[in-house]
């Protein structure tokens, strides 16, 4: 592993990306906080989800800030379980 950017420092390794979890970041952590007025969670959504919500025109239906988020994981299970049961071997 490293968290080195350079291509060439980085050759046959996995990088460590530490830097996306800031206010102007598009990409974070599964349940971290966004940095905003209102602190919204990177919560993991399904497909169905996404196209109902794309359907309706409706993208404030993807959006859950951190109760919202804990009553989610109650009722539906924690969709982001399979990634981190997953074992595989990257190349």
């Amino acid at each position: 592993m490293t968290d080195r950017r350079e291509r060439g420092a980085r050759a046959g390794r996995v990088l460590i990306d530490w830097m996306p979890n800031s206010a102007r970041a598009l990409t974070v952590a599964p349940y971290s906080l966004r940095a905003a007025d209102l602190p919204s969670v990177s919560a993991p959504v399904s497909w169905d989800e996404v196209e109902a919500a794309a359907a309706g025109g409706d993208a404030q239906s993807l959006r859950f800030g951190p109760a919202e988020t804990l009553e989610r994981v109650r009722t539906l299970g924690d969709p982001f379980r399979p990634v981190l049961e997953l074992n595989q071997r990257l190349p």
